[in-house]
C-alpha cells in the first residue's frame, strides 16, 4: 500500500504544480481573481456534488462533531482559494510554489496541536531536509522571486489554510469517502466565493477572455478540484496529513520545471539540487509519525 499510496500523492503534487503556472497565466491574461475563483468553484461543486449522488446517494454526515468539521473545512478553503488567486495575482508562480513548500510544517504543528498525530524527531529532520531543498531551489530562482510582499504573504495564509483544511478533513475519512466530502465541501464553499465575486463577475470584460483561457479554467475544474480531491484524501486516511503533506515539498520543484515550458522562466543547477534535496526528504519522512488514532483508508 505504501508505493502505491506515494504513487498518488506524487500524481498530486504535479497536478496542483501544473495549475499553480496556468493559473497564474490565466490571471495576468485572462480572469478577474475571483471571477476566476467562483468559476472554477461553482462548476467543481456540482461535478463533486453530482458525482457524490451518483455513487453513493447522499452528501450527509453524521453527528454534530463531522459536521462541525465540515464547516471548519469550508471556512479554511473559503480562505484557501482567496489567498490563492490573489497571491498568484501579485506574486509570480515560483514564487508562490516556493512559500508552498512550508505547507507540512503547518500540517504538522496542527495535527499535534488537535491530537490527530504525534509528530516524530524523524519526521521533523525529514522536514528540515525538504525545507533545505526548498531554500535552494529558492536561492536558485534568484532575481526571479517577487518583491511583492503582500503576495508572498497571502501565499504564507494559503499554505496555512490548506494545511488547516487537510488536518480538519482526516477525521472525516475514517466514515466517509472523498467523494461525499467533496461534494459537501464544494457546495458552500463555491457558494461563498460566488457571494464575494458578485462584483468582479458584472465587470468582468467576458469578450476579451481567449479560448486558452477557458480550456485552462476547464483543466482547473478536472485536475485540481475534482481528480485530486479523490487522490490527496484517500492518501490522507491512509497515512495521515503530516506525512502526505510532506510530499507538497516537491511541488516548487516541478512548478519550475513547468514555468520553464510555459513561463519562459529558466531552472538552474542549485534548483536541481534543490529538488533532489526535497527527494531525500520525503524519502527520510517515509517512516511513519506516530499517530494518536490511526486513519484508515477511506469507504470504498
Amino acid at each position: 500500500m505504501g508505493s502505491t499510496t506515494d504513487l498518488l500523492l506524487f500524481a498530486t503534487v504535479c497536478i496542483w504544480a501544473f495549475n499553480i503556472t496556468v493559473t497564474r497565466y490565466v490571471l495576468q491574461h485572462g480572469f478577474r481573481p475571483l471571477t476566476y475563483a467562483s468559476f472554477r468553484y461553482g462548476l467543481a461543486a456540482l461535478l463533486a456534488a453530482g458525482i457524490g449522488l451518483a455513487l453513493e446517494g447522499t452528501l450527509r454526515v453524521h453527528g454534530r462533531r463531522a459536521t462541525g468539521l465540515v464547516a471548519l473545512a469550508v471556512v479554511f478553503l473559503w480562505l484557501n482559494q482567496i489567498c490563492f488567486v490573489y497571491s498568484l495575482k501579485l506574486a509570480t508562480a515560483t514564487t508562490v510554489s516556493l512559500v508552498l513548500g512550508t505547507t507540512p510544517i503547518f500540517a504538522a504543528a496542527f495535527s499535534s496541536l488537535v491530537g490527530l498525530e504525534r509528530v516524530t524527531p524523524r519526521f521533523w529532520a525529514a522536514a528540515a531536509i525538504s525545507m533545505a531543498g526548498v531554500a535552494l531551489v529558492a536561492i536558485g530562482a534568484g532575481g526571479q522571486l517577487s518583491a511583492d510582499l503582500g503576495g508572498d504573504l497571502l501565499a504564507v495564509g494559503m499554505a496555512a489554510t490548506w494545511a488547516a483544511y487537510s488536518v480538519c478533513v482526516a477525521p472525516l475519512m475514517r466514515t466517509y469517502s472523498p467523494y461525499r466530502i467533496s461534494g459537501l465541501v464544494l457546495l458552500p464553499t463555491a457558494a461563498g466565493l460566488l457571494l464575494l465575486s458578485l462584483g468582479q463577475l458584472s465587470g468582468e470584460r467576458y469578450g476579451s477572455i481567449t479560448t486558452l483561457d477557458w480550456l485552462a479554467l476547464a483543466f482547473a475544474v478536472v485536475g485540481p478540484l475534482i481528480l485530486t480531491n479523490v487522490l490527496w484524501f484517500t492518501a490522507i486516511g491512509r497515512v495521515g496529513p503530516a506525512r502526505a503533506t510532506l510530499f507538497t515539498n516537491l511541488q516548487p520543484f516541478i512548478a519550475v520545471v513547468f514555468a520553464v515550458a510555459l513561463l519562459s522562466e529558466t531552472l538552474s543547477g542549485i534548483q536541481i539540487a534543490g529538488g533532489v534535496l526535497i527527494a531525500i526528504g520525503i524519502g527520510v519522512g517515509r517512516v511513519r509519525t506516530t499517530r494518536a488514532e490511526p486513519v484508515p483508508a477511506p469507504a470504498e
